[in-house]
């Protein structure tokens, strides 16, 4: 504790007597500061011990010792002392009595005392406390230390708990709640997940203090990792602001836990090696040698049924950019900072980056292995059927489907989506490269179709032809059709709807020329000329085929 009036009024050598604010001598002393000036108020800072000997003062007049006093009061002056034997033999009693009215404390030093003495023991006692503050700190350093090696994140919290004299919580880059000291802490920082979603905003360090539920205590918020996105968060509850050794101990805790975030970082990227090696290894289908290089890695992954994800990055207009931006400031604050609406509203963020975020978050909550491999502009998942990974995956594509419909209402056609992601059916260690061109296939069609997920298992159970809907396919229909097009635009023949029926009815030519209101041998004349015009048999299955397709595309525009 920094010294106080008290402890100077019980300093034996000072010989200090209290004339006046005698319940008052709690008060924090900053420094003792001697002035013989009428108004020494602008040369104060407020927490300072004035002495004086009253050599420029009518200390006898009561109206100006009240301005006097009042004066010093108002500034913030801890106290006034008055040294007797100098210019007066006692303490005027209009000072006494201003001092009383403002309840300034008053405190009468002797001649023998020089002021020289006081300010000493002021000096002295100010760097005793600082001393114990830095030792405290330094203990308290080397405990948080031990505690980070033996007993990791959750040990660390409980040291840093109990040193601040309240709760610790550590959030994930999602800004989910990873461990709490004490446990009765958990609810209380699973409130404040919004808050530090909102730190992710600003850049890294970075740090807030907010008030607590119904004002129950003071929480600081520090983001952790030395990168531009944060790695993780940490929130410390006190009952008041921390003073000097707790503060040691919360910048220690930083430190510690960003050091174990780069070494967690560090880890990752080994084992995201050994992931690229594992899955290029089930890719050309070598399961059991994937399992031997794999070991304990991924647990029971490799054994269970999977999902494959493959997911891309795609280019953002600076339309789109802006658009995000103001879709942003009109979202609902639930929604403002939720993950999926952060990365959405994100121009500078990485899409790949977040989503791996958000996939490696949810498999680590639930305890579920996951396997991520980062491959250039695309990001490749490996996750158990039915996980917490998978489901976080599609929650996650869900939330960006949502914020980016209101984008596009903002700013039509201002935006390519930002992130594609294709997922495969379930499948097993045999049957990895099968699931991985599922994969693909539905990344393709998530692409063409301007989604963020397309699952494989939709594309199957849905019908072929809103894939018609591409420029490419509508080229070569386009392309097939125009010497028809251009026949029937001279009337010499209406071909296009002729071979449109007869390909409906399967070459029936009765119930195609039935549709049509003509007689089947016209119709049998329009079809030879459909021939002769393009050059083609429609004998041939694969002929019928691509017109079909052709006239379903044409359809679509």
């Amino acid at each position: 504790m920094p010294p106080t009036l008290a402890s100077l009024v019980h300093h034996s050598a000072l010989k200090l007597t209290v004339r006046a604010g005698e319940d008052r001598l709690d008060v924090p002393v900053r420094w003792a500061h001697p002035s013989e000036l009428a108004d020494p108020v602008p040369y104060m800072e407020g927490g300072e011990l004035l002495l004086i000997t009253a050599l420029k003062l009518d200390a006898e007049d009561p109206e100006a010792m009240r301005r006097y006093v009042r004066r010093l009061a108002g500034a913030g002056v801890a106290g006034l002392g008055f040294a007797v034997g100098v210019n007066y033999d006692e303490i005027p009693a209009a000072l006494v009595d201003a001092a009383a009215r403002e309840g300034l404390p008053l405190l009468e030093v002797p001649r023998r005392t020089p002021f020289l003495a006081i300010s000493k023991a002021v000096s002295a006692a100010i760097a005793a406390d600082q001393y114990r503050a830095v030792t405290a700190g330094f203990a308290a350093q080397r405990e948080l230390t031990r505690q980070a090696q033996t007993g990791g994140p959750e040990g660390l919290l409980a040291a840093l708990a109990a040193q601040v004299d309240g709760w610790a919580a550590l959030y994930d880059a999602s800004g989910a709640v990873v461990a709490t000291a004490p446990e009765w802490a958990g609810r209380r920082a699973a409130r404040l997940t919004g808050d530090v979603q909102k730190l992710r905003d600003r850049p890294a360090p970075a740090s807030s203090v907010v008030g607590g539920p119904e004002n129950e205590d003071r929480v600081e918020l520090h983001t952790l990792g030395t990168g531009r996105r944060p790695r993780a968060a940490l929130a410390v509850g006190t009952a008041a602001a921390p003073g000097t050794a707790e503060r040691y101990a919360v910048h220690s805790a930083i430190a510690l836990l960003t050091l174990t975030t780069e070494r967690s970082r560090s880890l990752q990227a080994a084992e995201q090696r050994v992931g690229a090696a594992v899955l290029r290894m089930l890719l050309a289908g070598e399961p059991d040698h994937a399992r031997a290089v794999a070991g304990d890695l991924y647990g029971e992954l490799l054994d269970a049924p999977f999902r494959m994800m493959v997911a891309e990055r795609v280019p953002v207009s600076a339309s789109a950019a802006l658009a995000r931006a103001e879709a942003r400031k009109g979202a609902a604050p639930a929604e403002r900072h939720s993950a999926a609406a952060l990365a959405a509203a994100d121009p500078g963020g990485d899409p790949l980056a977040a989503l791996a975020d958000v996939v490696e978050s949810a498999a680590a909550r639930a305890g579920e292995a996951v396997l991520v491999v980062p491959e250039g502009e695309r990001l490749v998942v490996l996750a158990a059927d039915r996980g917490a990974a998978a489901a976080a995956c599609g929650e996650y594509a869900g939330a960006l489907e949502t914020a980016r419909a209101g984008i596009r209402e903002k700013v039509p056609g201002g935006e390519e989506d930002e992130l594609v992601v294709g997922l495969s059916a379930p499948a097993g260690p045999i049957a990895a490269s099968a699931a991985y061109k599922q994969a693909e296939q539905a990344l393709s069609v998530a692409r063409r179709r301007g989604r963020v997920l397309v699952e494989h298992e939709q594309m199957a159970a849905g019908s072929v032809l809103p894939l018609l809907a591409d420029d490419a396919v509508r080229a070569f229909a386009d392309g097939m059709l125009r010497p028809l097009y251009e026949h029937d635009a001279t009337g010499r023949g209406d071909l296009v709807a002729s071979l449109r029926a007869w390909l409906s009815k399967h070459g029936q030519w009765d119930a195609a020329a039935a549709d049509l209101g003509v007689h089947r041998h016209t119709l049998r004349y329009r079809m030879r000329r459909v021939e002769e015009i393009l050059g083609r048999s429609l004998d041939d299955p694969d002929v019928r085929m691509e017109l079909w397709l052709a006239l379903k595309a044409a359809s679509t525009e």
